[in-house]
């Protein structure tokens, strides 16, 4: 079945307003990466608070019966309570939330340098340069380190971070949806009358 030329140019224009959204998006957190991730935070409070409502509801009317009902009740309501909580208090949810995700990257970058020091090391006999590997190890752990002892503008590089790689995403975004309307205007063109 061939798609219309119609349906291709607004596929074109949904594909350029998800690029004008990611863009809007990227600059914001650029710009202003505390509101942003403010706001990340916030979203994810609302979307725990409705999958819990939704979870429950669906428990009690809707019929979802999984083998665990205990579990899934226990689940839901503490998804209600967290993003109650969040919603109650942003600014706390927001740096917990923050810190607790750069200690568990800093955590884990700790680990993985340790671990490819080790490695190296005790294999050393099968390597013709151990140096690029020590050395890589060595950044792991002291970006760790750097994680812990500033968690909250950590945080705060990683949403610049995310924003500038948003940029890049509805830059290739625009492209496509171009591509995506140059190739409905010439194939409507192409087209027998």
């Amino acid at each position: 079945m061939a798609v219309s030329s119609d349906t291709r140019k607004r596929w074109a224009w949904i594909t350029g307003l998800r690029g004008l959204l990611m863009l809007l998006a990227g600059l914001y957190a650029v710009f202003f990466p505390a509101q942003a991730l403010a706001i990340l935070v916030i979203a994810g409070g609302a979307l725990l608070l409705v999958d819990g409502v939704l979870g429950l509801w669906s428990l009690t009317f809707g019929g979802a019966k999984t083998g665990n009902f205990w579990f899934d009740v226990i689940r839901n309501v503490l998804a209600i309570i967290t993003g109650v909580l969040i919603l109650l208090s942003p600014f706390f949810a927001t740096l917990l939330t923050a810190t607790l995700l750069v200690y568990l990257v800093a955590f884990q970058s700790i680990f993985v340098g340790v671990m490819e020091i080790w490695v190296i090391i005790r294999e050393r006999e099968q390597y013709a340069r151990i140096w690029p590997v020590l050395l890589s190890g060595a950044l792991y752990v002291l970006f760790g380190i750097a994680l812990l002892f500033w968690p909250v503008f950590s945080a705060l590089v990683f949403v610049t971070l995310a924003g500038i790689l948003a940029i890049i995403f509805a830059i290739g975004l625009f492209g496509l949806a171009w591509r995506m309307f140059k190739s409905a205007g010439d194939a409507a063109s192409s087209k027998p009358v």
